[in-house]
């Protein structure tokens, strides 16, 4: 491994960083033309897809997952709870902590903007050979394994 990285030359390295780069960008930014079809802000829809991901969460870790601050996490789920994706519920165990809990129109609003997401990606792969996607794939969650780690 240590002598594949030695072969690997600056440009290569450079290029693949700015792909990747590039590639992030633009799906950020096709991400929010297809949330301008949805009544929900990116950072709104980021907030949905931890709680989908992880369950129902207190607005702290919350706010640790998405990086912001508590009080601007606060004003994010008054505003969610007054547009019917989520709603604070009482913990069970603790009576004094409050978690957030997403509604049924929260999941529903992460299916659609997922199925748009993907039929756009779809749209582009339909471009490639099956061979191409398959190895786009394959190497795509090789190097997300590794940057795991």
């Amino acid at each position: 491994m240590e002598n594949d990285r030695e072969t690997l030359s600056e440009e290569l390295i450079s290029d693949i960083e700015f792909l990747l780069r590039e590639i992030s960008w633009i799906i950020k930014r096709k991400g929010r033309e297809i949330l301008n079809h949805f009544p929900v802000t990116p950072p709104q829809f980021t907030a949905l897809l931890w709680l989908n991901q992880e369950g129902e969460m207190t607005i702290g870790e919350l706010s640790q997952k998405m990086y912001l601050a508590c009080s601007t996490m606060t004003d994010l789920i008054d505003r969610m709870e007054k547009s019917g994706v989520v709603k604070r519920v009482r913990d069970e165990r603790d009576r004094r902590v409050v978690r957030v809990r997403m509604l049924e129109r929260g999941k529903t609003i992460i299916r659609d903007v997922m199925k748009a997401r993907q039929e756009y990606l779809a749209e582009i792969l339909s471009t490639f050979s099956r061979e191409d996607v398959e190895s786009i794939r394959k190497h795509l969650s090789m190097l997300y394994q590794r940057m795991k780690e």
